[in-house]
């Protein structure tokens, strides 16, 4: 998630239910976004464990999948409305309601109210389709968003989750708090896209698989690419030349930093250690810059940040990204920062940026490693190395990022792009906080991020002759069964022995003889 977090507490091994918080303590964003973890891994557990792996509710299950023929060379599918579960997760398939608009006041003069079109509501289609999906972007001149043209072919459902702050949806800046503040909280988001996979690449033994063989086909796909094999660890290591400036830090501190960090390592191009590259951000990522316009390789900006420290200067390297290509997980060339205009609020670029598309949100993202030859590590060569601006993978030794902080790739890795680790550094105890052993080495640990999530839908075979995957699940609750007959009498015989033994209770608190007291 980037967003401007001091750190990331939630381990679900802890078993922690629940986050209190004590009187007279500081509030931190840590400790309210482990409360919200904890209850999203509950709800999310307790529903996956009710429903299974994926599922809808009858009468109400999202997705089904139809397949659309057209006489043109695009063919489609229709996604149905409803909802579905992938592995606890909500996937919501329900077209949001345009809503009925005022009508213009140029359009009712002259006639009655009632008439026209001006008032009516605008007409929706109540189902999204493959090429119009949401979160998709799909774009027909791309090769590989068509449909498979050898039927048949399987639709799935991929799923995973990313922030969202106010520079791709502005709806979450307040503006009551003026331009001096840029945002306040994020948002967690879930993204949903229907995929397809060729069916010569499930490794079928039957030429005519049943749903069963389908599902575990399939399963054992995703198996696979949900595995990310890429590992890492973290370290400080107190660097050459920090007796330089022995007054900036603690003389003992291994982190050298002045400031408290949460340290973002990235996985740029995914790929083994021979093509993979990776990006850092000392920030989480979360330094951004939304474009306003671009003419060229100048774009300008709403803002270049609130201070230097989380502004742009001449040589940082940003990635210029949109709504669109953060859900496709596109990873697009990093550009450096040539020239720095402050009074017009533009930036220079090194090259034109490959996409720009203006109702989608695009911003700058600035990532905080230089080029190797310009001052930060020094480990890694020079600059021709970069690959699309990224630094390489090097496994099996620590790379050295800044101010005594150093990363290791384990050997044998395969990486995906969007993999990423946290490394949260501390002036306090100029240290990095991350797992050792007995020994305090350095423990190699998984992602942190990003889960991908999948469920099969459908196996397309071709017009109205779609398999459907899908499973469903009926509502717990049901009406009370009628009583039996004998039930009927055992409460009928109960109210009975109730009344008698009432009856009795009474005669008994009655006096012997009346108007003596009982005596």
């Amino acid at each position: 998630m980037h967003a401007d977090l001091s750190r990331s507490t939630f381990r679900p091994q802890r078993h922690y239910s629940a986050v209190l918080a004590q009187q007279g303590r500081v509030q931190l964003d840590a400790d309210a976004n482990e409360q919200a973890a904890i209850q999203l891994h509950h709800a999310r557990t307790t529903t996956a464990d009710l429903i299974g792996q994926h599922g809808g509710p009858t009468g109400a299950a999202g997705f089904r999948i139809r397949f659309v023929g057209t006489s043109g060379e695009l063919d489609d599918l229709e996604i149905g409305p409803g909802r579905y579960y992938v592995d606890g997760i909500l996937c919501e398939a329900d077209r949001p309601d345009p809503g009925v608009p005022v009508p213009d006041e140029k359009d009712r003069d002259g006639r009655d109210e009632d008439e026209g079109d001006s008032g009516k509501k605008p007409q929706q289609q109540s189902s999204w389709t493959y090429w119009d999906q949401p979160c998709a972007h799909l774009d027909p001149e791309r090769p590989g968003d068509r449909l498979p043209a050898q039927r048949p072919y399987l639709a799935y459902l991929k799923v995973w989750e990313r922030a969202v702050t106010a520079a791709e949806d502005p709806y979450l800046r307040e503006t009551a708090l003026g331009a001096a503040v840029t945002d306040t909280a994020a948002r967690r988001k879930v993204i949903w896209q229907v995929r397809t996979l060729p069916g010569d690449e499930l490794g079928l033994e039957d030429d005519q698989p049943d749903k069963d063989a389908l599902r575990e086909a399939f399963t054992k796909w995703a198996r696979a690419r949900d595995t990310s094999a890429g590992k890492l660890a973290a370290r400080s290591e107190r660097p050459d030349g920090a007796d330089d400036e022995p007054c900036l830090v603690r003389p003992d501190a291994r982190y050298r930093g002045p400031e408290n960090q949460l340290y973002r390592v990235e996985i740029h191009q995914g790929g083994d250690a021979g093509t993979a590259g990776f990006k850092w951000s000392r920030e989480n990522g979360s330094v951004t810059f939304p474009v306003d316009e671009l003419d060229g390789t100048w774009a300008s900006l709403g803002t270049l940040g609130d201070d230097k420290a989380l502004g742009l200067d001449v040589g940082d390297l940003v990635e210029f990204t949109d709504t669109a290509t953060s859900d496709r997980q596109d990873a697009t060339p990093l550009l450096r920062i040539e020239e720095v205009d402050l009074p017009g609020r533009q930036v220079r670029l090194s090259a034109e940026p490959e996409t720009y598309r203006p109702g989608k949100y695009p911003f700058l993202r600035r990532w905080d490693h230089r080029a190797p030859g310009h001052g930060q590590g020094g480990r890694h060569g020079d600059e021709g190395r970069l690959r699309e601006g990224a630094l390489p993978v090097e496994e099996g030794r620590w790379l050295a990022l800044e101010d005594g902080v150093e990363v290791y790739f384990a050997e044998g890795g395969t990486y995906r792009t969007g993999d990423y680790w946290l490394v949260p550094a501390r002036t306090a105890n100029g240290e990095v906080e991350w797992p050792v052993d007995a020994a305090r080495r350095p423990l190699l640990q998984d992602p942190a991020g990003i889960a991908v999530h999948y469920a099969p839908l459908a196996w397309v075979m071709g017009e109205g002759t779609a398999s459907d995957l899908r499973y469903v699940f009926k509502p717990l609750a049901s009406a009370v069964p009628a009583a039996s007959e004998e039930e009927l009498a055992l409460e009928v015989r109960a109210a009975e022995e109730e009344a008698l033994a009432q009856q009795q209770a009474e005669d008994d608190a009655a006096p012997l003889y009346p108007g003596t007291g009982g005596k």
